[in-house]
């Protein structure tokens, strides 16, 4: 039986198009479960495809766990015919449980937890809350609910003094996916008397009113007890929500902040070399004044050639020189070409032949003065850190 219900449950749930079942689709798999534990715990219940009829007047398939719940009342069990409905929005939110009786029952009026119409409200349903909520509690619970007050009565009935009631008789579903189920425990046959019917299955006189009314309110405070949980709970959580959006606020700020401590610490670095790049420069002038001061004396500035007023300090200086020069000649020649071929004095294949060499020798010219001034700029940083003033050192 266990197999078969896996195979229908999975033959149900795995439909698609027009004939599947209206479930969310990360949902069906935690559906499956708990009807397979249900029917493991519970083997009375059996889950079935059926019709339901919205109050709107909709109709839809749904799942159904189709059975009895067992009760314990007087030290005997007996079994309350039940349907559970599976709704849209399961398992997030509770089932829908209808108490079924047979033709030659009835449901108690008034009732603490059942409606004249069948439908079953308890704690545990108003308390749903998935994932931790499931079908084998609410069954327990169900059953717990049902020993304290059987929800049913047995009708009493003319033609025979002794009667013994079957939940089977009269007691189906529609549009049943598993057909019909075993048959149900019947309850014993109880002598009926001529005061008011006794609740189904119990063979006694209506309780004492001073035990009702203290189930009653009993009840009460327990509906009561539930309504502030519950209140309190949607308290809570609004508060959570708040401290949670407040959280996620400082966590947002605190990366701004370290993202601008970051930002400074970069800046103040770059600074830092920047201004050790402007006291070497000025040791290099000031140098380079001391060595010349007094060179020219009284001479007319304008009779100074400029090419010979420079002296190269070292190697280094010169072959950086001649590499910038030699760099700027060729991106002058490029220039001219460039000008030549756009007015038609040079052929273009010419040209690119002519372009493509003096490329060339422009990029080891470059990298030549690349690896030059690499050098240089390590001389500068160790003669500057020989002659650093003391304001200066770190």
């Amino acid at each position: 039986m266990e197999q078969y219900t896996q195979q229908f449950l999975n033959s149900v749930l795995s439909q698609r198009g027009p004939s599947a079942l209206p479930y969310a689709e990360d949902m069906k798999w935690h559906i499956r479960q708990h009807l397979l534990f249900l029917t493991e715990a519970y083997p009375s219940l059996q889950p079935k495809t059926a019709v339901f009829n919205h109050n709107d007047g909709r109709t839809v398939n749904l799942l159904q766990a189709d059975g009895t719940v067992p009760m314990s009342f007087q030290g005997v069990t007996y079994n309350i015919p039940v349907i559970i409905w599976m709704m849209e929005t399961y398992p997030r939110h509770a089932p829908l449980v209808f108490v079924n009786p047979t033709r030659d029952m009835i449901i108690k009026r008034p009732h603490s937890f059942v409606s004249p119409n069948g439908v079953v409200s308890i704690p545990y349903i108003h308390s749903w809350v998935f994932p931790g909520s499931n079908l084998v509690e609410l069954v327990r619970n169900l059953s717990h609910f049902f020993a304290r007050d059987p929800p049913l009565y047995s009708q009493r009935k003319a033609s025979s003094p002794n009667l013994n009631p079957n939940l089977n008789s009269g007691y189906g579903s529609v549009n049943s996916s598993l057909g019909s189920s075993d048959p149900r425990p019947a309850i014993p046959p109880k002598v009926y008397s001529p005061t008011p019917p006794p609740p189904y299955g119990v063979g006694r006189v209506m309780e004492d009113p001073a035990d009702v009314f203290k189930k009653n309110a009993i009840n009460k405070l327990v509906e009561g007890f539930t309504t502030d949980i519950r209140e309190m709970r949607k308290g809570r959580e609004v508060e959570m929500e708040g401290l949670f959006s407040a959280q996620n606020v400082l966590r947002k700020r605190e990366e701004e902040l370290r993202k601008g401590l970051m930002e400074m610490r970069d800046e103040r670095e770059g600074l830092e070399q920047q201004l050790q790049l402007v006291l070497m420069n000025t040791d290099v002038m000031n140098q380079w004044l001391r060595d010349n001061e007094g060179k020219l004396g009284c001479q007319d500035f304008s009779s100074v050639d400029v090419d010979e007023a420079f002296e190269f300090s070292d190697t280094l200086s010169k072959q950086m020189m001649d590499c910038t020069a030699s760099d700027l000649a060729v991106e002058d020649t490029i220039y001219a070409l460039d000008k030549a071929v756009q007015e038609g004095a040079v052929p273009f294949d010419q040209y690119l032949r002519n372009v493509r060499l003096l490329s060339r020798e422009q990029f080891f010219h470059r990298a030549t003065a690349s690896k030059v001034r690499a050098v240089q700029m390590q001389a500068q940083v160790a003669s500057m850190a020989a002659r650093a003033p003391s304001q200066y050192a770190l």
